[in-house]
C-alpha cells in the first residue's frame, strides 16, 4: 500500500470511516491529521456502531498505530471521553495511540466564541458546529494557542490559561455571553492533561523513523475538499487544510514520501450547514432521510441532499491530485428509475466546467444534467463486482469518466464486508 493519502471529495460525510477502516488492513500506522471533534467517522463492526470524532479509525484494528497529528485541534475533555469509551467495548488503547505535542488545544471559551458569532451573523451564519474549532485555529494562526506540550507542563500551563481565560472573558463579555471559569477549566483540563501525558510524544520524529522502516502509513482525513479553507466554497467552510497538502503539514510527513491519494465520494452529493449546493434536489433528499439514511453522526443534523455533481469531483480531483475513487452509498440509489448527474453548471448563456470562487455566482448556477437509467434491484449482499448489475457498474464507470480518476471500491453499505475492489 505505501502512504496512502485519503480525502473526501465532496462537502464530508462521503463515508471516509469506512473506507479508512478497510484500506487500514494494509496500513501498520493510520494518522488524523486535520479538523476537532466536529468530525465524526462512523464504522459498523458486527453489530456494533462505532463514532469516533478525534482518534484514528485504525484503533479499531488489533496491532495498528495510531496517531492524531500536529494539524488536529484537540479538546482534552473530549479525547479523554472517546479514549473511556472505546476502552468500556473492549478496543486496546495503551500503546496503539500517539498523540502530537504540538497540536492545539479547544477550550470552552473557544464554544462560546463559536456560538456568539453564529448568533451575531444571523440568516448569514456559516453552520459550524459550535464546537469551538473555529475559534482555536484562529488562535493557532494568531500564534496565542495552547498546546499539548503546555497541557502536559502544570506550571506553564496554569498561568498560560489564566491569562487566554481573563483575555477572552472581556470579548466574551462584549457579547454579553457568560464568563468562563479559570478554576473549573484548569481542574477538568489538568486532570484531562494526567490521562493523556503517556500519548503525547514528537509525532514528526516518530513517523520519520517509520518510514524509513518502510512502513505504510495511511493518512486519515476530515471533513471534505470543499469544506477546505483554501479551495472550498469560502466562507461556509471548515478552518483547516482538508485537502491532500494538508496531509503533508499536518503530519511532518514530506510530498516526496506520498504514494497514492484516494478520494471518496457518495454516489450522490451531500452537504451539512449553510452554502451552496448547485445539485441540492428536495426529493431525493426525503427518499434519503425516509430510508434513515443522511443524518450526520456528529450532529444528529438531517443533510442537504442532492445529484451527484461531478463537477464538484472533477475539481476535487485537480485540486487533491486523486488517483483512486472510492465511490461509497450506491445502494442508496437502488430505488431510482431515472438518475441525474451534474455534468456542468449554467447561468444564463455562460456554461461553468469548474467551481466558481465566487460564491454569489456559484450559489445562482444551475445544473446541467445527464441522465442514467437506474439498476432497480438491490446491491447491498453484491461482493463482487462482476455480479453487480450492467447499469450499476456503468453508472460508476461514468462517475470515474467524469470524475477524472480510477475507480477502485464501490460500497454497498456500512460493513466492511459490504466493500466491493474493482
Amino acid at each position: 500500500m505505501s502512504n496512502t493519502i485519503l480525502v473526501g471529495a465532496q462537502w464530508g460525510d462521503e463515508g471516509k470511516g469506512k473506507i479508512i477502516d478497510v484500506l487500514t488492513e494494509q496500513a501498520d500506522i493510520v494518522v488524523r491529521t486535520q479538523g476537532g471533534n466536529n468530525a465524526g467517522h462512523t464504522v459498523f463492526l458486527g453489530k456494533n456502531k462505532y463514532v469516533l470524532h478525534l482518534i484514528p479509525s485504525g484503533i479499531l484494528r488489533k496491532g495498528k498505530t495510531c496517531v492524531i497529528g500536529n494539524g488536529v485541534v484537540i479538546d482534552p475533555v473530549s479525547l479523554v471521553d472517546e479514549i473511556e469509551g472505546l476502552r468500556k467495548l473492549g478496543v486496546k488503547i495503551a500503546g496503539n495511540l500517539f498523540i502530537s505535542e504540538t497540536a492545539h488545544l479547544v477550550f470552552p471559551y473557544h464554544r462560546e466564541l463559536d456560538e456568539q458569532r453564529e448568533i451575531l451573523k444571523g440568516k448569514n451564519k456559516i453552520g459550524t458546529t459550535k464546537r469551538g474549532i473555529g475559534p482555536a485555529y484562529g488562535d493557532k494562526a494568531a500564534r496565542t494557542g495552547l498546546r499539548m506540550i503546555d497541557l502536559i507542563n502544570p506550571a506553564r500551563f496554569e498561568a498560560l490559561l489564566k491569562f487566554k481565560i481573563k483575555e477572552n472573558n472581556e470579548v466574551l463579555k462584549a457579547f454579553g455571553a457568560k464568563q468562563i471559569s479559570f478554576r473549573q477549566v484548569l481542574a477538568a483540563y489538568s486532570d484531562a492533561g494526567a490521562r493523556l501525558r503517556p500519548f503525547v510524544t514528537n509525532t514528526v520524529v516518530l513517523l520519520h523513523k517509520a518510514t524509513q522502516r518502510g512502513e505504510n502509513i495511511l493518512f486519515e482525513g476530515a471533513q471534505g475538499t470543499f469544506l477546505d479553507i483554501d479551495h472550498g466554497t469560502y466562507p461556509f467552510v471548515t478552518s483547516s487544510n482538508t485537502t491532500s497538502g494538508g496531509a503533508c503539514t499536518g503530519s511532518g510527513v514530506p510530498p516526496n514520501r506520498m504514494d497514492r491519494v484516494v478520494g471518496v465520494m457518495k454516489a450522490y452529493t451531500t452537504r451539512v450547514g449553510e452554502g451552496p449546493l448547485p445539485t441540492e434536489n428536495a426529493e431525493i433528499a426525503d427518499m434519503l432521510h425516509a430510508m434513515g439514511r443522511e443524518f450526520g453522526a456528529t450532529t444528529g443534523r438531517a443533510r442537504r441532499c442532492g445529484w451527484f455533481d461531478s463537477v464538484a469531483t472533477r475539481h476535487a480531483t485537480m485540486v487533491n491530485g486523486i488517483d483512486e475513487l472510492a465511490v461509497t452509498n450506491l445502494d442508496g440509489l437502488d430505488t431510482v428509475e431515472n438518475i441525474k448527474v451534474c455534468i456542468g453548471y449554467r447561468i444564463g448563456k455562460t456554461r461553468y466546467d469548474y467551481v466558481p470562487n465566487d460564491i454569489e455566482t456559484l450559489a445562482k448556477c444551475e445544473p446541467i444534467y445527464a441522465e442514467f437509467p437506474g439498476w432497480l434491484t438491490p446491491t447491498h449482499e453484491i461482493r463482487d463486482w462482476k455480479k453487480m448489475p450492467a447499469k450499476a457498474r456503468s453508472y460508476l464507470k461514468a462517475l470515474a469518466e467524469l470524475t477524472g480518476a480510477k475507480l477502485a471500491i464501490a460500497s454497498v453499505g456500512p460493513a466492511r464486508e459490504q466493500t466491493i475492489f474493482v
